[in-house]
């Protein structure tokens, strides 16, 4: 199940942190940016996973676990048409 809170409370334990508030000062976020990633207002983007992956030298496949991703495929966040052109002479 997607659950930003898990991979928040891994990352506080193994930076041994004790808020998020210093959590946000870790990985260079605001304060408001985890406590919305916390209540699911704002979405974690891939930009963030990539960012978590490299600061805390985990996989993105490693993080995405972690927040509960279970999809085999990212999504994109824009429809995607397809050209009817292509394949055609």
């Amino acid at each position: 199940m997607y659950d930003p809170n898990r991979l928040l409370d891994t990352l506080l334990k193994e930076f041994k942190l004790q808020s998020d508030k210093a959590l946000a000062r870790q990985l260079g976020f605001t304060s408001g940016v985890i406590a919305g990633l916390r209540s699911g207002t704002i979405p974690v983007t891939a930009w963030m996973l990539g960012w978590i992956a490299e600061y805390s030298g985990r996989s993105v496949e490693e993080v995405r676990r972690l927040l509960g991703d279970r999809r085999l495929k990212a999504r994109l966040d824009f429809p995607v048409r397809k050209n009817s052109m292509v394949g055609k002479n």
